[in-house]
């Protein structure tokens, strides 16, 4: 096995960015990033082409609605309340209806048409009723935590749930869209908030990340929720800490947004996106919304923290790679003593305070300005290898995989320095990088796998549908100008054989035209257009949806 070059965390070379495209003339996107209507009843859309009848459910999909109250409006595109559509497909045909989540902060906002509750860009005024001091002693007040779960529809024990990754969720009915139940993490397990990208087992056991914040600092906590109830009203009864991981510093640990899972690990991924807890705990009395409180460091590794599923043991051995940013993970599995690390990453961490509304709503020049100072996400792959011993050598690439030109060196004890292979070609350069991940989830999640799906970003939201064969880095492409596709859901066949047998579900926006949404189908295997519902309304941009299979 030839040795390698000895790699200092310090002194890795940067990625070459002359292949980054630099683009002049976007579009504006101002109208999908606008409040919308509701549409509490379902309406018809009208389909064209055919669209396959064996697809029968809902394709639920969440994402910020409303972005202002009154004369107060907010100032990141994660603050926007929360609003859930619901596309029924049966037989051919497809329904569209939305509402807004019935939080608490929603409500509290409207009953006084103004911002009350703070969100992670937007810090609430305090009470212009109140005099002076009422209104300087508010400033010293805990910041109660949002419960505007806006992110993603997860599911826990069967049930379907809208998350955020505050300690709070809502269990919803995703036959009309209503709360059921508000849910406190807190109340079960000791973790002030968990993300909105848990991970499943086959049997349907659900595993989660949540930080608990206490008197010696930060813990970040794998959690584990049995897969079914005990009783029929059981929400997350039986959750545990699986283990709790010690950040690097306690005071400034890292923001994570999801994390990644294979057969028998739990992979968490310590980036150097960094939170200041003195500054977001003060953050009233200074004035400034939580998002202050959150910066990048590139003086920093990354490190990959591995956990035994089966006994919650964080394995001594600490991966390290260059400082990189990464908010989805694609894929893990392992093979031949390997864990692979399948994950969208950006070489910069700055990308969080560009989503600012006012960013988004720009245009002309400025707004290919935002766009070319944002960090574009590539799809690459980390190998780690898990059976390194006091006698395994220093000095020499690990990876012994003769098909991956991804590195992995021992350079100590308990250190492992890891450089990434890219799993796409030159042609993705060109389509603005891919973000959203998605994968046949429940046939080849934590297994290997050929294909994966995103959204190419030639702008600040995804304008192409992406599909990547790993066999030979290859791209299928959707993409009509002027057309902005969201997340796209791999739905399988009931008849599947390979692993793209299915369909690929999209929700497709155009600023451009009014009342222009429609629900794309695209084949997965070819991704030809087999058809799309044409939906009379307005729908802003959003973030992750799920695929409700009916019974």
């Amino acid at each position: 096995m030839a040795p390698v070059k000895m790699v200092n965390p310090d002194e890795a070379e940067p990625t070459n960015n002359t292949k980054i495209n630099i683009l002049s003339g976007l579009e504006s996107i101002a109208s999908l990033m606008s409040t919308a209507e509701e549409t509490p009843e379902p309406i018809s859309t009208t389909v064209q082409g055919s669209i396959p009848t064996w697809i029968n459910g809902n394709f639920l999909r969440n994402g910020p609605g409303k972005f202002e109250f009154g004369n107060t409006h907010y100032n990141h595109w994660f603050d926007g309340m929360a609003m859930l559509h619901q596309f029924k497909i049966q037989k051919g045909h497809v329904t569209y209806m939305s509402r807004f989540l019935q939080s608490d902060a929603y409500k509290k906002n409207s009953e006084v048409d103004r911002i009350v509750m703070s969100e992670f860009g937007t810090l609430a005024m305090p009470d212009p009723c109140k005099n002076f001091f009422q209104r300087f002693l508010s400033r010293f007040e805990m910041m109660e935590p949002t419960d505007n779960a806006s992110v993603s529809f997860v599911k826990y024990k069967g049930d379907y749930y809208v998350s955020t990754e505050t300690n709070f969720m809502h269990k919803v009915n995703p036959e009309n869209l209503e709360i059921v139940e508000k849910v406190d993490w807190s109340k079960f397990i000791a973790v002030n908030g968990a993300t909105a990208h848990p991970h499943y087992d086959p049997d349907g056991t659900t595993y989660n990340m949540g930080n608990s914040y206490g008197s010696k600092g930060a813990m970040y906590n794998i959690i584990r929720v049995p897969p079914e109830k005990m009783e029929s009203n059981e929400t997350l009864q039986g959750a545990k800490v699986l283990c709790s991981i010690v950040p690097a510093n306690k005071s400034h640990p890292s923001y994570y947004h999801s994390f990644a899972m294979s057969e028998n690990y739990v992979v968490f991924i310590e980036q150097p996106i960094k939170m200041d807890l003195l500054k977001i705990v003060t953050c009233k009395i200074r004035g400034k919304a939580l998002n202050k409180g959150i910066y990048w460091d590139p003086k920093l590794d990354t490190v990959f923290h591995v956990v035994d599923k089966r006994t919650g043991e964080v394995i001594p051995m600490k991966y390290h790679t260059k400082a990189l940013s990464t908010f989805h993970q694609i894929n893990a599995f392992e093979e031949d003593g390997f864990l692979m690390l399948d994950m969208c990453c950006a070489d910069g961490g700055q990308a969080i305070s560009n989503y600012l509304i006012q960013n988004l709503r720009k245009s002309g020049e400025a707004l290919d300005e935002v766009y070319n100072t944002t960090d574009r996400t590539f799809p690459r792959r980390f190998v780690l290898p898990l059976n390194v011993t006091d006698d395994t050598p220093t000095g020499q690439n690990l990876n012994t995989r003769p098909s991956s030109s991804a590195t992995c060196v021992k350079i100590s004890a308990d250190k492992v320095f890891c450089q990434h292979e890219d799993l796409h070609g030159d042609d993705l350069y060109k389509y603005g990088g891919l973000e959203f991940p998605q994968i046949n989830y429940s046939r080849f999640s934590t297994r290997p796998y050929r294909y994966f799906y995103g959204c190419g970003f030639r702008h600040m939201v995804g304008d192409s549908l992406l599909k990547v064969d790993l066999k030979d880095k290859t791209l299928k492409v959707w993409h009509q100008k002027g057309f902005y596709p969201s997340e796209p859901v791999f739905v399988p066949s009931p008849d599947a054989v390979e692993e793209d047998d299915g369909v690929i579900l999209s929700v497709v926006l155009t600023p451009s035209q009014d009342k222009g949404t429609f629900l794309l189908v695209l084949e997965a295997k070819t991704f030809e257009e087999l058809g799309r519902a044409n939906v009379p309304v307005n729908i802003p941009y959003g973030f992750h949806g799920a695929f409700s299979a009916s019974a």
